[in-house]
């Protein structure tokens, strides 16, 4: 079998056309990582007017500090469950959605509208969804006797910005299952039904096992949205409230640096929390994708 090579006539034509993109990691990926790396071994007194060298005292602190090891964990339940229930959800709307014959399309295009809604925006829908005073859900609730308030209850809360975050990501996950389904060769899905196995056990033995290196992909993807790109949804539902039950790390950053202006510590927490999204990148791709059949 013979390859083809692309040849330039130009020696520096290849260079030229990797630019853009090196030049854009550079500016938006090294460069604000580097600055933070180093901000995280500075400290600045109350009033900015002096900067000390401190190594790596800043990251002594935080994992001594109760309240930064409690936003790990928060940050974690948070992560799971965000994951874990905009999959599934997707997951079944796709299967929904890929055994219409008619009105496929149109039902495709209303599962994708949420995508396009901001996560602050997301954030403010679900808030008066929820809210005890005007919401929908907490009247109805009450009927069922249960008193949702989640501007007093870290359970309440916690749900609430769990719903939010995943409601924005289902559309996302519904497009990549849905495709993995079209790819999946139905001859194989009629001859086990052809051989009497049911509509389950399809699902089960052909249909998912051929969706895991979807499943892989989209496991990464909302792992890092989860830890990264729900800042918006927090910050308008909870604002890490109450008690800090919802102040994950990505908002925690925040809080720190901007609200309190303790630079030093929300440097170093950023610094933690790439290492920690890079740390579970590299577990999923090196032990996670054995698992999963190509």
């Amino acid at each position: 079998m013979q390859t083809k090579r692309m040849t330039f006539n130009s020696r520096w034509l290849p260079y030229a056309l990797l630019a853009p993109q090196v030049i854009i990691t550079l500016v938006f990926f090294v460069w604000p990582a580097s600055q933070a790396l180093w901000q995280s071994m500075l400290r600045q007194d109350p009033f900015g007017l002096r900067t000390t060298f401190v190594w790596f005292q800043n990251f002594e602190r935080l994992f001594e500090d109760s309240h930064y090891l409690a936003s790990m964990k928060t940050t974690l339940i948070f992560s799971v469950s965000t994951t874990l229930l905009s999959m599934s959800v997707a997951l079944l709307f796709a299967v929904m959605v890929n055994r219409m014959i008619r009105s496929q399309n149109a039902y495709s295009t209303f599962l994708v509208w949420p995508y396009a809604v901001a996560p602050a925006i997301a954030g403010v829908l679900w808030w008066f969804i929820f809210n005890p005073s005007v919401g929908i859900l907490p009247y109805i609730l009450e009927g069922f006797g249960y008193d949702w308030n989640h501007r007093l209850d870290a359970g309440d809360a916690m749900i609430l910005v769990v719903v939010a975050a995943a409601w924005k990501q289902i559309s996302y996950n519904f497009l990549f299952f849905l495709a993995g389904l079209h790819s999946i060769p139905q001859s194989l899905v009629e001859a086990a039904a052809i051989d009497g196995a049911s509509r389950t056990k399809r699902f089960w033995t052909i249909i998912f096992p051929l969706l895991s290196p979807t499943t892989f992909f989209l496991m990464v993807v909302n792992v890092v949205y989860a830890m990264f790109d729900t800042f918006g949804v927090i910050h308008a539902t909870t604002e890490g409230g109450p008690a800090q039950a919802t102040n994950i790390l990505v908002y925690k950053v925040y809080r720190d640096g901007f609200v309190g202006n303790n630079l030093g510590s929300s440097a170093a927490q950023s610094v933690i929390l790439m290492v920690i999204v890079i740390a579970l990148t590299v577990v999923q791709f090196r032990w996670i994708e054995r698992r999963v059949n190509y």
